[in-house]
């Protein structure tokens, strides 16, 4: 295969996978628990008690028991191997049709921290 050939072959690849970037990039960015898509607009409609909105297209962190707890009316999450404290406002007071704990990290110019938090149902 000559250099032309290698050319177009190279462009019908990208073209390719563009296409398929436009096809999977609503499941991808949108489907917050892929086995439960009917969730999805309850996700979008996730706010913190100080107001902020949760769900900006990305999708939450869902924890496992042992990485969280609640201490004295406080939380603490388990991201990465490591604890943060959940700020007060960043609690969300709602019923958690998911079940499962979880938490929408910021990584912004304070640092990395829970930006929203759900408990779970400890079970």
């Amino acid at each position: 295969m000559g250099f032309d050939g290698m050319k177009t072959l190279l462009m019908s690849v990208v073209v390719l996978l563009v296409a398929l970037g436009y096809v999977l990039e609503p499941a991808i960015v949108y489907a917050h628990d892929h086995e439960h898509p009917e969730l999805n607009e309850w996700y979008h409609g996730l706010h913190s008690e100080s107001g902020a909105w949760c769900c900006d297209g990305d999708e939450a962190t869902h924890l496992a028991d042992i990485d969280w707890e609640s201490k004295d009316g406080h939380y603490r999450v388990r991201v990465d191997g490591e604890w943060y404290d959940v700020p007060e406002g960043a609690v969300i007071n709602a019923p958690n049709r998911d079940g499962r704990a979880m938490v929408w990290m910021s990584d912004g110019a304070m640092g990395k921290g829970p930006r929203c938090f759900m408990p779970g149902s400890m079970t």
